[in-house]
């Protein structure tokens, strides 16, 4: 088979194994919300800022485990790891079904995002090891558009489990089904999903070969490395590391509040009972254009990813201003604000696709992504608190939280740009190494121990 025939081969096995459970990742995040709907809020007896803390708790139980996830990793079978991630996942999503108070979801909630720690990640080293820098950005894109499909369809799904009517309340019917097809997703990627590319048993030597090549030739590929202390320290002392980790907590101020609170957001709308849960279907068509696009183009026109992350931050300040500018009875004004405002979603993926093509060394590139990551919960995790039930329906201060957010996160982003263009050109008069690709890898180079390389813009 030529190079060409096992690439796309490639490409769309391994889109199989991860576009789904990104689905089912962003739709058992976004479980809450749709419960809030369901009962869920007065069932449990939550009161005043109860129900924000439920949500801002996932992301203490996220940096809880970031970085010994970050290290784990690194030492043990990829595939192994996230499938049985997955699986105890499904478990601590269907013990939501459980819980009665805000202790019982507080430990849940917990748990889940502990568990989720090691997904993005994960899949982000996964991503690195099958696809070279010019792959990567729509690869990133087709399985973060999972969470735009989940967003999507799971309006829908929730509205038919909210008509259910059968010992059960609607809302735990929705934990315990959500965690059933987790579940399966979990079974099969322990069956598909290899640890590296020489263990893939759904690809014939020759088709793994040109794999191998394909990437090691883009000085992506390396072999399973040791926890380096020195790579540590160097990713903490990197700008990179800093722009991209202020910039994700910054406009994930934003992405808090309305991940937990989006569907009360729509509610205030106009929008009544489970109404505002099929309404919601719109916001995954425009997150799932927003990820498609900005993939395509960041793969099709070279060192656009920072510029196209600009744009799409200003896209969402827009639809924040119309949010928070609209009078009530402009309906449609406001929930097109809201569709815009999700536009940011799409930089996830190419944040994560600049840290897997510009930061090198196994340790390191583990330490950059935990941090950004640790940063994207913390902005989790203060996002919820600006938004409050009895704010309801306009959510003043969620709102200009978000705006100041995505001002911010801009600004960052065109700090990364610029020091990635002065790098480049500080690098343009170094003599790059006389040493073959191949064994620049095998020695886990970091990018500032390897002279010569430039950097993704």
């Amino acid at each position: 088979m030529s190079p060409r025939g096992a690439e796309t081969r490639d490409f769309s096995r391994s889109i199989t194994n991860v576009s789904p459970e990104e689905s089912r990742r962003f739709l058992d995040k976004q479980t809450l919300s749709y419960a809030s709907l369901l009962g869920m809020i007065e069932d449990t007896h939550l009161e005043g800022t109860q129900f924000s803390w439920t949500a801002s708790v996932f992301y203490f139980g996220y940096i809880f485990w970031s970085y010994p996830t970050m290290y784990l990793s690194v030492r043990l079978p990829i595939g192994k790891y996230l499938s049985a991630t997955v699986l105890l996942w499904a478990a601590v999503l269907m013990c939501h079904a459980a819980c009665h108070n805000f202790t019982g979801l507080v430990i849940t909630r917990f748990f889940l995002g502990a568990l989720e720690a090691s997904i993005a990640p994960g899949f982000s080293l996964i991503t690195g090891m099958w696809y070279t820098r010019r792959q990567q950005p729509l690869r990133y894109g087709l399985w973060f558009a999972g969470g735009s499909i989940a967003s999507l369809f799971g309006g829908l799904l929730s509205y038919g489990i909210g008509h259910l009517d059968s010992g059960l309340t609607a809302w735990q019917y929705l934990f315990l089904i959500f965690g059933a097809v987790t579940a399966l997703c979990g079974i099969i990627m322990l069956a598909f999903l290899p640890d590296t590319l020489s263990k893939t048993f759904w690809l014939t030597p020759e088709e793994r070969s040109t794999a191998i090549n394909n990437v090691t030739a883009d000085g992506q590929a390396g072999v399973k490395g040791s926890y380096k202390m020195s790579q540590v320290v160097e990713a903490l002392r990197d700008p990179v590391t800093w722009f991209l980790s202020l910039y994700t907590f910054c406009v994930n101020i934003a992405n808090g509040g309305l991940t937990a609170f989006g569907s009360l957001v729509v509610q205030g709308f106009g929008y009544e009972g489970l109404q505002a849960l099929l309404i919601q279907m719109p916001t995954g068509g425009a997150q799932l254009c927003f990820v498609i696009i900005s993939a395509m183009l960041c793969s099709s026109i070279p060192n656009i990813r920072t510029l196209t992350m600009m744009a799409l931050t200003l896209t969402s300040l827009l639809g924040m201003v119309l949010m928070y500018a609209l009078e009530e009875s402009n309906q449609a004004g406001r929930m097109a604000g809201f569709c815009l405002s999700l536009a940011f979603s799409a930089n996830m993926p190419i944040s994560m696709s600049l840290v897997t093509s510009n930061v090198r060394g196994l340790t390191k590139r583990a330490v950059v992504n935990a941090s950004v990551l640790v940063m994207y919960c913390a902005g989790n995790i203060v996002g919820p608190q600006f938004f409050s039930v009895t704010e309801a329906p306009r959510y003043r201060k969620g709102i200009t939280a978000s705006l100041i957010g995505f001002g911010l996160g801009f600004f960052w982003v065109v700090c990364l740009r610029l020091y990635l263009q002065w790098q480049n050109k500080k690098r343009a008069s170094e003599v790059a190494l006389d040493v073959p690709q191949e064994v620049l890898l095998l020695e886990d180079r970091t990018d500032w121990e390897t002279p010569g390389s430039r950097y993704v813009l």
